[in-house]
């Protein structure tokens, strides 16, 4: 009998540990511990592996600490655009969004276009057009607004206008220019990698894996990263495992960073570890790729590398407490 288990991250990057408060930190802690617990209420109920990284993935979206939903990082033009994906790792089901500003939670929009949609991917309005049409909450835009993603994007606008900053590495610039400011984070904003995801098993074997971002600070209009790419930043197959990823979207786009520890694991019996080690630590790197992974196999093997200094994650398996992590 398979012990169900659900990983959650919430972005990755660097640390300023030095300007951070115990509080702040268990703040983050305490957030990744509540939405675990969530997650693994699920799959203890009896729930699907689908159903679990929807929950998780949902709660992320509405916890203005992390990059999605509320508290999503604001474009060059002070818009917010949201993207998400989900998998079915059962039926290689799967369904994604890009470029929403109106749908509360975009992984509710991508579960919808898996399952009542005959396409995968939807953008833009026609996205938004869908969600209403299946009656999902939509929002005003100013929903995903919150002062401190303002503070970032003007930051980084003052310093370094033509970066588009990974949203962890973007609360960085906030540290070190405005001392006096709100208490510095984890994670560097302003060096932060900043996604959010899921993935799971549950007591049937089966896999599902959910990724959802509101991008990078500063990024340019209709720009899209591997969030909600169906094999650069998530996959889900019962034959390997479920991944999720949060890094420099660009760079695990062009290594289909996702389905790489899938078919290691398929085509060359790489165990999960080392497959996702592989990806995270020696082929991205190659091309400047920072972030990192989540992924479990269908026996139930959970694996969270990265190559930064730190990733917002952590696993719970049924009946025993959630783990959750910031640094190494």
């Amino acid at each position: 009998m398979i012990q169900p288990v659900i990983a959650i991250h919430g972005g990755a990057g660097a640390m300023s540990r030095a300007a951070m408060t115990p509080e702040k930190e268990q703040e983050y802690l305490s957030a990744l511990d509540g939405i675990l617990a969530a997650g693994q209420a699920v799959l203890a109920a009896g729930g699907s592996a689908l159903d679990a990284v929807t929950e998780a993935v949902r709660l992320l979206e509405d916890c203005p600490l992390f990059n999605a939903g509320h508290g999503a990082v604001f474009t060059s033009a002070a818009t917010h655009e949201l993207d998400a994906s989900i998998m079915d790792g059962a039926t290689l089901r799967s369904g994604a969004i890009a470029g929403v500003d109106c749908v509360r939670n975009p992984v509710l929009a991508a579960r919808k276009v898996m399952e009542e949609s005959k396409h995968v991917f939807f953008v833009g309005e026609g996205a938004e057009a869908f969600a209403r049409e299946h009656g999902l909450d939509i929002v005003d835009p100013s929903y995903f607004s919150t002062e401190a993603r303002r503070e970032q994007l003007l930051r980084v606008q003052r310093e370094t206008p033509e970066a588009a900053v990974l949203d962890h590495d973007g609360q960085a610039l906030v540290a070190n220019s405005q001392p006096a400011a709100a208490p510095a984070e984890p994670l560097d904003a302003d060096k932060k990698l900043g996604t959010v995801g899921a993935v799971a098993v549950d007591a049937q074997g089966n896999l599902a894996a959910a990724t959802s971002t509101g991008g990078i600070t500063n990024k340019q209009v209709g720009r899209v990263g591997d969030a909600p790419l169906i094999g650069a930043g998530c996959y889900a197959s019962n034959r390997t495992c479920a991944v999720s990823t949060t890094g420099t979207g660009e760079m695990f786009i062009r290594m289909v960073a996702a389905y790489d520890v899938a078919a290691q694991m398929e085509y060359a019996g790489t165990p999960l570890a080392e497959a996702a080690r592989r990806v995270v630590e020696d082929k991205l790197p190659t091309i400047g790729g920072k972030g990192g992974l989540i992924a479990v196999d269908a026996q139930g093997n959970v694996t969270l590398p990265f190559n930064t200094e730190g990733m917002y994650r952590g696993y719970a398996r049924v009946g025993e407490p959630p783990v959750a992590s910031i640094y190494r």
